[in-house]
């Protein structure tokens, strides 16, 4: 077992606040969460992840009222979409807090007072700029262009008693913590942002009870109050492990703290690294080990909102492009250190390029040649060339890379090194063209230790894979029949059973997405329509899709097939032909020949669209001359039923000359 078993890893989110549905930016924050905790699980870490919602505020009590209800059932029913939301997105959370649970308000309330006769909280009155949606006092110097500094919304003045918590009286401390543990924020951007904005320049006195709105956890001596918003909220990652003010915890505290991971959104990581400490170190227990303050996922050209109608949901974008695809998205597009973006036409390409092509396409591959060669039979034959040296030695290497790459919290790069292993897995078809092989009864053995060899990268990699798309993990495997891969077993290449059976009929991963037909039903969404559904429609069938019936050709045996020849070619020339309303002449390169070809496609295309096009091509076909021009082959097109004409290309990147079967 690896040294790592079993010892405890304690990992939370921001918890959500339930003023409305969790838009996608906000999802992205669970899914990065249950990302590194899958990971920390598959190292052998006894891992405790917590999530969950703030549920207190005028803000919230202020949508109350607007709705008719109130407060506890307005935050019942958005906690519940919260809920419904992480687990739509397959995350594997362990604890679900809400700060309306009682025993979490029982606790604050003893906080509260531990403090306040502690000496660090004292009554006062609080005079200032105050922004409702962040439940937030500024000064005015404190104010961006006269508005709130974290929402860039208006401020009211506001004054009214307060008890306040002096923070300068743990400033130095705090500081002293940041400077011998550079660990403790990250990334480090985050901590100089904190050190030279808001430490360094002097600690202001926090306020922490409200007068002026009542949905908030009582301060017990003093009933008028309510406690403010974050000495509720941040205490959550305490309670939740069943810490106790009296003294009296849980063995689940003194197990899981200090957390070993708070990952929080840039925006709240002044309240996370300032205030959370400092509430820790009055109450003499440990800080948290790390506070990761990721960065946001925007859509266009700024962050997501209502106000600004650019929100993007995480079921919405599920129904397109299913779970998985989803999850790989967020995670995949978002840097360590700066803003990812997201839209609709980002998302079909990466559904196509990296999910339907990189990934699903080598499984597809691999499993239907096993079964066209072998029977599904999986055989290392131990036939072994160079290049089974270099796939090798790149999927170990990977291994490594993804492992310090999640140490590091580089989640999007530990992804990119996972699909390094599919991409050189797709290069090692195309290095060994398993076709030719099969077409040579002697070099039997070696067609079977090339599809062994794809076989375990592909296994290992979907093991990888897990803790990112743990759906499609599954069912790779499940195709290959066998078992997730253990990552202390990864160290070494050839472990798949040799005589293992794949199974008869690969199933398609992600089918590839259509643009136009995405965009016309985010069109129809906005018109207030139903989106129509992108896999199948609610009775569960398939969406109908035009087809066209011609007439029937006479039979034909494989050996008339067998005689066409196909292959892949490049066009690098075209011109029209003269005197021809249809014709036009290409350059056709095939391996190291090139071939000159007419095509009755002039109505379709223009010489400059052709060139640079990869084509299929049948090459032993007779020449002759069309139009007085010679042509020494055919591209191949298909038609649809009002005449117009589509070139057939591969689907993916395939050499000039690549042999069609």
């Amino acid at each position: 077992m690896c040294n790592k078993c079993k010892k405890p890893y304690y990992m939370t989110t921001a918890i959500a606040y339930t003023s409305g549905k969790p838009h996608i930016g906000n999802t992205y924050e669970i899914v990065l969460a249950d990302s590194i905790a899958r990971y920390k699980r598959a190292q052998g870490y006894d891992v405790r992840f917590q999530t969950g919602t703030d549920e207190h505020g005028q803000k919230i009590e202020l949508k109350a009222q607007d709705a008719g209800i109130s407060p506890k059932e307005y935050v019942d029913k958005t906690a519940a979409t919260v809920k419904s939301i992480w687990d739509l997105m397959n995350t594997s959370y362990d604890k679900f807090i809400r700060t309306t649970d009682a025993d979490h308000e029982v606790q604050v309330q003893k906080i509260f007072k531990k403090l306040y006769d502690k000496g660090d909280i004292y009554k006062g009155y609080y005079e200032g700029l105050y922004c409702t949606p962040c439940e937030s006092f500024f000064t005015e110097s404190q104010l961006v262009d006269g508005k709130c500094p974290d929402c860039g919304g208006p401020v009211q003045p506001a004054k009214e008693e307060a008890y306040f918590f002096k923070m300068s009286k743990y400033a130095d401390r705090l500081i002293q913590h940041i400077n011998d543990h550079p660990e403790f924020i990250q990334p480090v951007s985050r901590k100089n942002e904190m050190m030279n904005n808001f430490l360094l320049p002097g600690l202001q006195d926090l306020c922490v009870s409200r007068t002026s709105f009542s949905w908030g956890i009582p301060v017990d001596f003093d009933p008028k109050h309510v406690t403010y918003v974050w000495l509720d909220a941040l205490t959550n990652y305490i309670t939740g492990l069943g810490y106790n003010c009296d003294g009296q915890s849980d063995e689940m505290f003194s197990k899981y703290w200090p957390a070993d991971l708070h990952l929080i959104g840039k925006d709240i990581i002044r309240f996370h690294t300032i205030y959370w400490p400092i509430f820790l170190m009055a109450l003499d227990l440990p800080l948290p080990k790390q506070v990761f303050g990721h960065p946001w996922l925007l859509q266009g050209d700024g962050k997501m909102s209502k106000s600004k109608g650019n929100v993007l949901y995480a079921d919405t974008l599920v129904d397109f492009f299913g779970v998985d695809a989803v999850r790989y998205f967020v995670l995949h597009e978002m840097p360590f250190d700066n803003d990812g973006i997201i839209s609709w036409e980002l998302m079909v390409e990466r559904v196509n390029s990296d999910l339907a092509n990189i990934l699903g396409n080598l499984v597809n591959r691999t499993i239907s040649m096993s079964n066209k060669y072998f029977g599904g039979v999986v055989t290392d034959t131990k036939v072994s060339e160079e290049v089974d040296q270099d796939l090798k030695s790149v999927v170990l290497e990977e291994v490594k890379k993804v492992d310090l790459k999640m140490d590091l919290l580089r989640v999007a790069d530990a992804i990119s090194e996972i699909f390094n292993i599919f991409r050189r897995s797709n290069k090692y078809i195309d290095e060994t063209m398993p076709w030719a092989l099969a077409k040579d009864e002697a070099k039997k053995d070696r067609l079977a230790a090339v599809l062994y060899n794809l076989t375990e990268a592909i296994t290992i990699g979907a093991s990888l894979l897990e803790p990112f798309m743990p759906e499609t993990s599954g069912r790779i495997l499940a195709q290959l029949n066998t078992e997730k891969r253990d990552l202390d077993k990864m160290d070494t290449f050839g472990l798949y059973p040799s005589g293992g059976k794949v199974t008869e009929k690969p199933e398609i991963l992600f089918a590839r997405v259509d643009l136009k037909e995405v965009m016309e039903k985010v069109e129809a969404m906005g018109a207030g329509q139903k989106p129509a559904e992108t896999a199948a429609d609610s009775d569960g069938s398939k969406e109908a899709a035009p087809v066209i019936d011609i007439e029937p050709k006479p039979e034909i045996t494989y050996d008339d097939f067998a005689k066409l020849q196909f292959q892949v070619g490049e066009i690098i020339a075209c011109e029209p032909v003269p005197k021809s309303k249809k014709l036009l002449c290409s350059q056709v390169k095939i391996g190291s020949q090139v071939r000159q070809i007419v095509s009755g496609i002039k109505a379709h295309y223009t010489p400059e669209q052709m060139v640079g096009k990869k084509v299929m091509v049948v090459v032993n076909l007779k020449p002759a001359k069309l139009a007085g021009v010679m042509s020494e082959g055919m591209l191949l097109c298909a038609e649809d039923a009002e005449g117009r004409l589509s070139l057939m290309v591969p689907e993916k990147e395939m050499p000039s000359g690549a042999e069609i079967c």
